[in-house]
């Protein structure tokens, strides 16, 4: 009887001392309290609040307080919650129905067509073809291509009705094949080889240019002397042989090469020229300089 008394007076005093902890009174003040002063703006007063066992608070509280703002509002991350789509948020202005090409192939177009920017370089062939450096599975990168240049047909003759003469200047272009060997440009009569100019690139592992003239069937001893050789395989070129009375004169890329003594006097008599072997041919003009 006692037990249970002590009981029942041991939870009245904590249901007392949770409500007057807990709750202000409605009424006025509680007796004994400790009046607080006040929170200014803008200050959280934050005191520990002692666990009671058995005393549970499902939610926490929420308080206001003067003067304090919270610039931004809190984002937090709950567990198991997924958002399942991206917002989608339409621009003024803007086709919805505008289609992007992202490499898909549209049925009807022409993949290969080519589009014209508009754009005018002064001084550049519009038709001519650009290599822009892009390397292509499987492309040979040794492909001659075409930039819309005409290439002559080697073997290649010329007939020159006056003959050869003082200031006749003839100029050859084209390009040495890759894996050329050799070349020659022949300057020739109806019964003889004037002037045989024969660029080798493997002479016994040496580079070299023979000169030598065919007359009364009989070749004449070869010239061989050479400062620089100024041709490369697979590389551009332009030649100039340039006539005098007295010798043939030759100059390659805008540089003087050599110079080779007529050996058949009747210059009027040199009617024809011949160019063969491992080139690629794209211009040759016959002029007299001033």
């Amino acid at each position: 009887m006692l037990g249970l008394a002590h009981h029942t007076l041991r939870h009245c005093f904590l249901f007392l001392s949770l409500s007057t902890w807990k709750t202000p009174s409605v009424v006025g003040p509680l007796v004994g309290a400790t009046t607080r002063p006040p929170i200014p703006p803008g200050q959280l007063r934050v005191e520990e609040e002692p666990e009671v066992p058995g005393l549970e608070v499902p939610h926490q509280l929420q308080v206001e307080v003067p003067g304090l703002e919270v610039p931004h509002q809190l984002q937090v991350e709950v567990p198991g919650l997924q958002v399942p789509l991206p917002l989608q948020v339409e621009v003024p202005g803007l086709d919805p129905n505008l289609e992007v090409n992202l490499g898909v192939e549209v049925p009807g177009l022409d993949p290969n067509l080519e589009v014209n920017l508009g754009v005018e370089v002064p001084g550049l062939d519009p038709n001519l073809e650009v290599n822009l450096g892009v390397e292509v599975p499987g492309l040979d990168p040794n492909l001659e291509v075409n930039l819309g240049v005409e290439s002559l047909a080697v073997p290649y003759s010329m007939a020159l009705p006056g003959g050869v003469y003082d200031k006749m200047l003839i100029t050859i272009a084209g390009t040495i094949n890759s894996n050329a060997d050799k070349f020659a440009v022949d300057l020739k009569t109806p019964t003889d080889l004037a002037f045989h100019f024969n660029p080798r690139f493997n002479e016994y592992g040496k580079k070299s240019i023979v000169r030598n003239s065919f007359i009364n069937k009989t070749w004449g001893k070869e010239e061989r002397d050479l400062q620089n050789f100024p041709f490369q395989q697979g590389k551009p070129f332009e030649m100039k042989i340039m006539c005098t009375n007295k010798e043939f004169k030759v100059a390659v890329n805008n540089s003087h090469v050599l110079t080779y003594h007529h050996r058949v006097s009747d210059l009027r008599s040199i009617n024809e020229l011949n160019i063969y072997c491992d080139i690629t041919l794209s211009k040759v003009n016959v002029e007299t300089m001033p």
